[in-house]
């Protein structure tokens, strides 16, 4: 191995990878994300990135996932997966962003240098890297970018192929544990649908029959590993695989997948005259990370179950779970959300267990959930997952219970544990669990849906001139600055029942962001616009382009 940059082979391949001088390129919380065809110059440049992360971490196995998940389909993106499968340490987005943005070779190769010496990194230690992509067109151009990166800095590589998000954080993990007490299951795509529904059925075993699930896989790659998971479930679960067609162009989330459902509040079209009233479907996003659960009730009106619905259901399960067998004095059960979460919700679960709020990303709560024995977390999207702590899964395997009825639950706890995809939010996986309990409880969608009533809300973009003068705390539920808004918004939200109301700004674009909520859907839609006025008038946005809603 050599101990210095093969800087000759970097820069030769670098040159056929030059970064256009009109995009400016930002790691984020879903990695780079932005129009396929201008990020040929980062898959390089992020595959020689990965290499090193691995040798920074003694030749750990790092993951590479290109996709741009529920972004329309000319987007793409990329983004690192850390060895226990979590997502990339914050601190190298910062240094992913300072190499994306190297104007040129030269630079590239100074910036590589520099960054090599400051962090350390022992070039000699091998790397390894494991990738794969999702369905999009732009997908197979920007993988071979990606092996370029990985040819110029001799990095031993396995292409997992065309898979699912979760399947490729599942088999970072699986890799990296291969051979260990801490083994997570076997590092193959068919390993992880091993795991999954053989975990499954066990949960199941001996409940009624579950009656068949529509599925919409987003015309994504959901649509294979879903056919996939179909064919090892069998009659024990029936999937009605819809939104399959992932070779047509356009087709990719148009219309259909979990952020439709969630952003449009409606079933998707395709599946207007396949769900009949009663039924309960569901909606996987374009890489199978997000699921949103609904339902048509008797008089055939569509009724969502978004990722609130889908936390509270599951929290109070394993509620219910650790009481029976006798465990609830050991293994505290808690719950993480973001202001974003219904009210409803928050006081249906704050009744249960204790829930914390966190600022929004995935990061934030992932993090937060990691301080419960089992922390739940889902955002509203659909994205989420149950970590058992390694405490928790260590009490689980040596308990002894006293009775059978505690062995029986002992059992479903442990079952649970090989059903969820621990490292990241894993739409089929989590609607495994969902049906799990669904068949537990004897729910139908109605039962399941009336656990507790959501609050009417309104989420509202105001535009402004500059985002970064809006700064929050409290979990960005209250603003800092600009200074007196957080007072006058204080004083509105006081005159509606059941009111609240957050401002925020966005991650992405310059606009800010408006949730309200109240007890009566026209004053919810008052208050959110009221908000918005308030905030437009108070950034001094412009008299004329006042949009007409705002009060």
């Amino acid at each position: 191995m050599a101990s210095s940059l093969p800087v000759e082979a970097i820069r030769t391949l670098s040159e056929q990878h030059p970064k256009p001088s009109n995009v400016h390129y930002q790691y984020g919380t879903a990695g780079f994300r932005t129009l396929g065809n201008v990020l040929d110059s980062v898959m390089f440049r992020v595959g020689i990135l990965a290499a090193l992360r691995s040798k920074r971490l003694d030749g750990k196995t790092i993951g590479v996932m290109v996709t741009a998940s529920h972004n329309p389909e000319p987007d793409n993106g990329v983004k690192l997966v850390d060895p226990r499968g979590e997502m990339l340490e914050a601190a190298w987005e910062t240094h992913a962003t300072n190499l994306a943005n190297a104007p040129t070779t030269d630079a590239f190769i100074d910036a590589l240098d520099a960054f090599v010496k400051t962090l350390h990194i022992d070039l000699s230690k091998p790397a390894r890297v494991v990738y794969a992509r999702d369905t999009r067109p732009s997908g197979p151009a920007l993988i071979a970018a990606l092996e370029d990166g990985f040819r110029a800095i001799d990095a031993e590589t396995r292409n997992a192929g065309v898979t699912t998000t979760p399947v490729l954080h599942y088999l970072v993990k699986a890799i990296n544990t291969k051979g260990t007490k801490d083994a997570y299951g076997e590092d193959s795509e068919e390993g992880y649908l091993q795991k999954l529904s053989t975990a499954f059925k066990k949960l199941v075993a001996g409940k009624p029959a579950i009656p068949p699930l529509v599925v919409d896989c987003a015309n994504g790659v959901g649509a294979i590993v879903g056919e996939k998971l179909a064919e090892h479930l069998g009659d024990t679960l029936k999937l009605v695989l819809h939104n399959t067609a992932i070779t047509t162009t356009g087709a990719l989330n148009n219309a259909c997948g979990a952020d439709f459902v969630k952003t449009s509040q409606r079933l998707p079209p395709s599946l207007a005259s396949v769900l009949k009233p009663g039924q309960r479907a569901c909606s996987l996003d374009g890489d199978a990370d997000r699921l949103i659960y609904y339902y048509l009730d008797d008089r055939g009106q569509f009724h969502m179950l978004d990722g609130d619905k889908i936390a509270a259901l599951v929290a109070a399960f394993i509620v219910e779970l650790t009481k029976s067998a006798g465990l609830d004095g050991e293994i505290q059960v808690g719950i993480v959300q973001t202001a974003y979460a219904n009210g409803g919700s928050t006081k249906y679960l704050s009744e249960r267990l204790p829930v914390k709020c966190v600022p929004t990303g995935v990061k934030h709560l992932h993090h937060a959930a990691e301080h419960y024995d089992i922390g739940v977390y889902f955002e509203a999207n659909g994205h989420g997952t149950v970590l058992f702590s390694p405490e928790t899964l260590e009490k689980l395997a040596t308990y002894q219970p006293s009775t059978p009825a505690q062995s029986t639950a002992l059992n479903h706890l442990i079952n649970l544990t090989q059903v969820i995809n621990q490292t990241v939010g894993d739409a089929l996986s989590d609607m495994l669990l969902v049906e799990v309990v669904l068949a537990h409880k004897s729910y139908s969608g109605l039962e399941w849906d009336s656990l507790y009533v959501d609050l009417p809300n309104r989420l509202v973009k105001v535009v402004v001139p500059n985002r970064s003068i809006f700064r929050t705390e409290d979990a960005e539920r209250r603003l800092v600055s600009p200074p007196g808004l957080q007072a006058k918004i204080d004083d509105l939200v006081r005159r509606y029942e059941g009111g609240r109301a957050f401002v925020r700004p966005s991650g992405t674009e310059d606009v800010v962001r408006v949730y309200a909520e109240a007890a009566v859907r026209s004053q919810a839609d008052e208050l959110a616009f009221r908000v918005a006025g308030l905030v437009y008038d108070d950034v001094g946005g412009d008299p004329a382009k006042r949009p007409a809603e705002f009060l």
